[in-house]
């Protein structure tokens, strides 16, 4: 009878302990659930993670395409377009200026329009001055040099400076054997020097007069006229 009672009290206990391995408690479910949801965040975590890092190593390759000194790519930056390298203006000599004429190679003349002029004709006076020498040269034909004289004998009876307004320079470039010519037309008119007034009128009737052109310190062979 005790040995019955034991193998039964044996056979419960096996019962027992087999039915507890088979069906768990429902505090062990929830911790299992627990544990299971744990380990999917974690892994969803990772998976992030994984995307996060794919990115940061993506933008290092990106960075890796600049130069070795931190600039973009050059497919990125503007396009520096070289200046063309200035070259050396090519050394031409600078003309000299040209040359004041030489007074002894400068010859001046002076002539009228006609020979002998009626009572109411005006005679027209020319001074001309000609480079003698064998270069281009300067002379000064300015009014400032000028003068047109008309003498009769020993009486002076007309300069063109006497009653000038202005006195003006005029530089001229001549060429060799080439003349520059000035025209004064006289009114038959008398002047003195200071411009006063002059009633008198030089003489007619035939009378001869002589004209002197003058240019600077140089003066011109006489011209002979008549006033009728």
């Amino acid at each position: 009878m005790g040995r019955q009672g034991d193998s039964s009290t044996r056979g419960k206990a096996s019962a027992s302990g087999s039915s507890s391995v088979r069906k768990a408690s429902p505090a062990v479910y929830r911790r299992r659930r627990l544990f299971a949801g744990g380990a999917l965040l974690m892994v969803i975590a990772l998976v992030v993670s994984g995307f996060a890092l794919a990115g940061v190593f993506s933008g290092s390759e990106q960075a890796s395409s600049t130069d070795p000194a931190g600039s973009p790519a050059a497919s990125e930056s503007p396009t520096a377009t070289p200046e063309p390298s200035a070259s050396a203006p090519s050394a031409t000599p600078t003309p000299s200026p040209t040359p004041t004429c030489n007074q002894n190679l400068v010859t001046v003349s002076a002539s009228t329009d006609k020979a002998a002029y009626g009572p109411e004709e005006n005679p027209l006076l020319t001074l001309k001055v000609t480079n003698g020498g064998t270069m281009p040269c300067q002379v000064n034909i300015g009014t400032s040099q000028m003068e047109f004289l008309v003498t009769s004998g020993p009486d002076r009876i007309f300069s063109s400076r006497d009653c000038q307004a202005t006195s003006e320079d005029l530089v001229k470039t001549i060429a060799p054997g080439a003349s520059e010519t000035a025209n004064f037309p006289w009114s038959r008119n008398r002047t003195v020097e200071g411009c006063q007034a002059v009633e008198s009128k030089p003489g007619t009737g035939g009378a001869y007069y002589i004209f002197t052109a003058k240019l600077g310190s140089k003066a011109s062979p006489k011209a002979v006229f008549q006033l009728n």
